[in-house]
């Protein structure tokens, strides 16, 4: 029979009063005479509680223990909801295509938990700036942008505001923050995901943004463990190994893990990483229990929710497919498998290394006793409610949007001013986002002209434009203004350019602080997160009025 414990208030106090009794026979207060009459209690002190996930444990079958590891993606509410009926799926990932409105997000969420007696897990990876999902939430110009203004609060309110814009659609997990530490310029997939090259103010960020998601009611996952900044090859297409020694990684790559983990956070996400040094034999840290629960938890002592990347991923791939990929990141000590590319195979493949032994009862208990106990924590035993009536209301209201502009405005970074800012007189824009930054300046008064007599030129760059052609044609003009869209490591080809400013970002917040700082409206706060080989180093940037 099925566990159902309704996800309404008051289940969670009915479910531990009625389990305690059973478990414990401890819940009388004394025995009746048949009179009426009720004895005193006795001297035998009264256990302790049972926790509630242990509670559900004990009343599951296996099929159910396994469901509960498995957090697919989902096409429909109907879908979602035979997924649960018949395998008892602990939760769900939501992408673009679940996330149209708030409204129908707010429904899709409804509809899957009143599929489930026991309360989904719902996650997005709604990290900001280059990595969202949404439509409708309030834009934030990401990771490294924030680690650009130096200050861990703005970090905090970030979390906090797409904290609680997902939480009135209904998600409880974000696969955020980025606790990779990026010191490869040619990362492919990090970059400006990461707030910057230095593990102890990364760690910091990472920390604000978990305490800020879990103000707003959202478990936050910190990724990817051991650390993905240090790589030139992305883990959806191939299998990076890191090439760090114990004591680099100890020093680079663990610190903003550990802050984490200090700080509380709910779970962690591996990597689809090889790091020779934690486990010699070059398996995946995904599927090695040397690096998830000999270092991860044994080591620095992190006793939440293990996590994998993607299973869909390159990086995830071996012989037997995914459902035996899934089986060797439990038995290395993972407790939740994301994306399962078919979750009813890799549900029979668990279940099948359950009862021939290969995954033991405790490993598999354990392991949903951490996910329920991360459903205890945030709150969904005691209600998962969402209102799709409200849920737009919640969106992009006037203070999310001011502080989304402030984060912008303090993270844009003046690397070099040879007296050309602020800009005067007429503004001739080229390069990539020539038009929405053009608009920018526009809206702070900004007069525009064209290429023939302007007294300024911004000229953009990001990763992929002809830099170097480009400043080469404008150098002959006198106050040229090269401002860096993204990526900061594009700084290195500005050497032409009298001013060099710096965005991480080419979102339209970023662009209108942009234009707040290159007309003087805004004073420069912003410092370079990371080192720029061949550029300027990490904590440059002016800050004092252009």
């Amino acid at each position: 029979m099925r566990t159902r414990i309704s996800a309404r208030p008051g289940a969670r106090l009915t479910a531990v009063a009625l389990a305690g009794c059973t478990v414990l026979a401890a819940c009388s207060a004394g025995s009746g005479d048949g009179n009426g009459r009720v004895d005193q209690p006795t001297a035998t002190p009264t256990p302790d509680p049972v926790p509630l996930a242990a509670t559900l444990v004990a009343q599951m079958t296996v099929s159910e223990k396994v469901g509960q590891l498995l957090l697919p993606t989902v096409s429909d509410a109907a879908a979602g909801a035979k997924l649960v009926k018949d395998y008892g799926i602990g939760g769900f990932i939501y992408f673009p295509g679940n996330l149209k409105t708030p409204r129908k997000a707010a429904e899709l969420s409804e509809a899957l938990q009143g599929a489930s007696k026991i309360p989904l897990l719902l996650g997005v990876d709604e990290e900001t700036g280059i990595v969202s999902r949404t439509v409708f939430a309030t834009p934030f110009p990401g990771a490294m942008a924030l680690g650009a203004t130096g200050d861990p609060e703005l970090a905090r309110q970030a979390a906090l505001t797409t904290g609680a814009e997902l939480k009135a659609v209904g998600v409880n997990l974000n696969f955020a923050p980025v606790a990779d530490v990026n010191v490869d310029p040619r990362n492919p997939v990090i970059g400006v995901r990461s707030y910057g090259s230095d593990p102890a103010s990364v760690g910091q960020f990472a920390a604000a943004a978990v305490d800020g998601y879990r103000t707003a009611g959202v478990a936050a996952v910190a990724k990817h463990f051991p650390g993905h900044g240090d790589t030139a090859v992305d883990s959806h297409t191939g299998l990076p190994e890191i090439d760090h020694t114990v004591k680099q990684w100890q020093e680079l790559d663990r610190p903003p893990f550990q802050a984490a983990i200090e700080a509380g956070v709910d779970a962690i996400m591996t990597g689809h990483l090889v790091v020779p040094a934690l486990d010699r034999s070059k398996k995946p840290a995904t599927m090695s229990k040397k690096i998830l629960t000999g270092v991860l938890r044994e080591q620095m002592g992190f006793r939440g929710v293990i996590v994998t990347d993607s299973l869909s991923m390159a990086g995830a791939q071996v012989e037997g497919g995914a459902p035996e990929a899934a089986v060797r990141a439990v038995l290395a000590g993972a407790d939740i498998l994301l994306m399962p590319p078919d979750p009813v195979k890799t549900h029979a493949a668990l279940l099948k290394a359950v009862k021939k032994g290969r995954i033991s009862q405790n490993a598999l208990d354990a392991a949903v006793i951490r996910v329920l106990t991360l459903k205890e924590n945030r709150g969904l035993f005691a209600g998962t409610a969402a209102d799709p009536a409200a849920a737009a209301a919640a969106q992009r209201t006037p203070e999310h949007r001011a502080t989304a502009l402030d984060v912008a405005t303090r993270a844009v970074t003046v690397i070099r001013d040879k007296k050309v800012l602020p800009l005067k007189g007429k503004v001739f824009v080229t390069g990539p986002e020539a038009d929405k930054i053009t608009a920018a300046l526009k809206a702070e008064g900004v007069k525009i002209g064209g290429a023939e007599s302007p007294t300024h030129v911004v000229t953009s760059i990001t990763p992929t434009s002809a830099t170097a052609s480009s400043l080469s044609a404008l150098a002959g003009r006198r106050k040229v203004v090269a401002v860096v869209l993204g990526s900061p490591y594009g700084l290195r080809h500005t050497g032409d350019a009298q001013a060099a400013v710096a965005t991480y970002s080419s979102s339209a917040v970023s662009l209108r602080g942009l234009a707040k700082v290159l007309t003087g409206k805004a004073v420069p706060q912003g410092r370079l997160p990371v080192d720029v080989p061949g550029g300027p180093d990490r904590g440059t940037g002016i800050t004092a009025a252009l």
